[in-house]
């Protein structure tokens, strides 16, 4: 079967279409902007970001504003006196952890571990984050 130069044209052109559709899917796929699961979160901007989004969803009235601001401030007190008292179990946690581990390694492993902590304690430091409590 011979096609024309017509025919033989609009397959090269749907080919060509067909690409360019497919490349501006997959550039919206491969193309994302990353997200740090690490980012450190700014408890006021969300706050701020919440009670907007609630007064104007929701239409609520200054009392119900005020009311929710009484809520957001008693959940924030909930979840620092639970951080306070969570810390502490953490801690020795990692205590326990640091003992074991030092227990199973030779005396150049330990030190070399202890050195591997310090850097690992410094990076958490560097990018913000508390480094874990010895």
């Amino acid at each position: 079967m011979k096609l024309s130069r017509w025919t033989l044209a609009l397959y090269v052109g749907l080919v060509f279409a067909s690409g360019i559709v497919v490349g501006a899917y997959s550039h919206r796929f491969i193309d994302v902007t990353a997200v740090s699961a690490n980012a450190r979160r700014n408890p006021e901007e969300f706050r701020k970001r919440f009670t907007a989004e609630m007064k104007s969803r929701l239409n609520l009235t200054s009392d119900e504003m005020t009311k929710l601001g009484e809520v957001l401030d008693v959940t924030q007190a909930e979840f620092s006196d639970t951080r306070g008292s969570i810390e502490p179990a953490l801690a020795k946690i990692r205590e326990e952890q640091h003992r074991r581990i030092l227990e199973i390694l030779q005396p150049a492993q330990q030190a070399e571990y202890e050195n591997m902590r310090r850097e690992r304690e410094a990076r958490a430091r560097q990018e913000g984050a508390a480094p874990p409590s010895r």
